[in-house]
């Protein structure tokens, strides 16, 4: 065998033996891994996963487990929310766009109650209980909850509202260590491991291996430092998870997100995106990034977000992705959130998953024209700003970015100050181009023969805007896909 040269395919007549070989070998143990090799197990074929780690999970394992399903799933349906196929799909045709796959938002929202049922089956646990409270997450184990502004404006006049933030039951959880992504790939797992799938694990892919023709029918991994080349038989996947811990490929597709910490896991660093474009695969909204926003659902619901100029730009009580996509695309990572004592207090006395964002402000005045002197925004900025939206708030409206009324309330009396410049994080929701089989697409926009993908490897339901549970709900949905795709291949 040649030496390797770095991400470019290596000749399968450069391979003078096989270490190993399946039908269908899985590249990474994460979400999109686990379905594909379930499906691929179950159509038949054998399985081996090739995990990086030592241990299954990824980075779904330590997420807070939001899966994105709707349609009127048995969960929705117990707990008294309508909802259709076409009214999710108008969502997040509006939420995740512009740009995005419409022919896959489609498909996704319309196998969305059958892929509910194959989770159930395949056990993962849904408790029938609604959490309405803004928040993360749900602060117990309820199994429903608004995880991506559903019900909030511009989208609550575009589509009929529906919560779609399903969570897996998990007793005894630690947000960030052991929660719902937890309790969603443990009964995965057990379930994969059951059907024969093999793993190794330490094992990390470094070439794709291809024949005469282009099909790719293997790959070269590394085992603590030792090349080991595998044969499959019928299909590779890939499901390697973002870019997000690439800096080179940060700098060149997404440099917003320089210098934020990644909301990701270092493993996340792009190898199977690089080594599909070893073969000429297509890219899709590699600029797209999800933001997340590290205040308090409850405090910034109570009062108004403003930015460097004491005006206020976003809705909110909306989702916070959708907040710390404004604050870090358009704001320049400019925020600070304005409340009075009476507000501040109310949200103190709520529950919440994430009391690590609870801080104490910054600032603290008698009046609104001493916190702007305080925060240095220019004169009389954020005194208009409260006047304006006092003024419609006495009638419970906000006419200008159409906060729910059970929010709006007259700013007054002593107030206090956050400076939420930089609390923002993200990950990369671009990647590779892929059809409703999960095949990776050529440039020509022909399927590569033999290479397969999903999750945040690819370029999924999202183009641009994120909902909590899309990339553990297309990770899921179009790892099922690679899996029998792979199999049949």
């Amino acid at each position: 065998m040649s030496t390797p040269s770095p991400l470019r395919p290596l000749s399968a007549d450069e391979v003078t033996s096989w270490d190993k070989s399946a039908d269908v070998v899985v590249a990474g143990y994460g979400i999109a891994g686990v379905c594909a090799a379930i499906e691929a197990a179950r159509a038949g074929a054998e399985v081996l996963i090739l995990e990086r780690t030592s241990g299954w999970g990824g980075a779904a394992a330590q997420a807070g487990g939001f899966i994105y399903l709707g349609g009127g799933t048995p969960l929705q349906k117990a707990l008294g929310f309508e909802d259709s196929a076409e009214n999710m799909e108008k969502f997040l045709r509006a939420a995740l766009g512009p740009g995005v796959d419409e022919a896959k938002i489609a498909d996704y929202c319309r196998g969305s109650l059958e892929h509910y049922d194959w989770l159930v089956a395949n056990g993962v646990p849904f408790r029938e209980a609604f959490w309405g409270e803004p928040g993360w997450e749900p602060p117990h184990d309820e199994g429903l909850m608004y995880s991506g502004g559903e019900n909030a404006a511009p989208f609550n006049e575009i589509a009929t509202p529906a919560p779609r933030g399903h969570v897996p039951r998990m007793q005894n959880k630690r947000t960030g260590q052991k929660g719902g992504g937890y309790m969603l790939m443990q009964p995965l797992a057990t379930t994969a491991e059951s059907l024969g799938v093999t793993v190794d694990y330490d094992t990390r892919i470094a070439r794709l291996i291809v024949d005469g023709t282009g099909r790719v029918v293997g790959v070269l991994a590394r085992r603590y430092g030792e090349e080991i080349a595998i044969r499959a038989e019928r299909g590779v996947i890939l499901a390697t998870g973002s870019f997000a811990y690439h800096d080179q490929m940060i700098e060149s597709y997404a440099p917003r997100l320089i210098g934020r910490p990644g909301a990701a896991i270092e493993e996340h660093d792009g190898i199977g995106i690089r080594l599909a474009q070893g073969l000429g695969a297509e890219l899709a909204h590699m600029d797209a990034t999800e933001v997340a926003f590290f205040g308090d659902p409850q405090m910034l619901a109570r009062g108004i977000l403003v930015n460097g100029q004491g005006q206020r730009y976003v809705t909110e009580d909306t989702y916070t992705g959708r907040i710390g996509q404004m604050t870090l695309l358009r704001q320049d990572n400019v925020a600070y959130l304005v409340i009075d004592e009476a507000s501040y207090e109310a949200a103190l006395a709520t529950e919440t998953a994430t009391p690590f964002f609870r801080q104490p402000p910054t600032w603290a005045a008698e009046t609104v024209a001493e916190l702007e002197s305080d925060m240095g925004l220019p004169a009389q900025s954020l005194q208009s700003t409260v006047a304006v939206y006092n003024h419609h708030a006495e009638q419970g409206r906000d006419p200008l970015f159409g906060k729910k009324s059970e929010w709006v309330a007259p700013i007054t009396g002593p107030v206090a100050g956050f400076d939420m410049r930089g609390f923002t994080a993200g990950f990369t929701l671009g990647g590779l181009r892929t059809d409703l089989d999960s095949r990776v697409l050529h440039v020509s926009g022909e399927p590569i023969p033999g290479l397969f993908a999903a999750g945040r490897c690819t370029a999924g339901i999202c183009a641009g805007g994120y909902v909590s549970g899309a990339s553990l709900g297309d990770g899921s949905f179009y790892g099922r896909r690679a899996g029998i795709s792979a199999a049949k291949n």
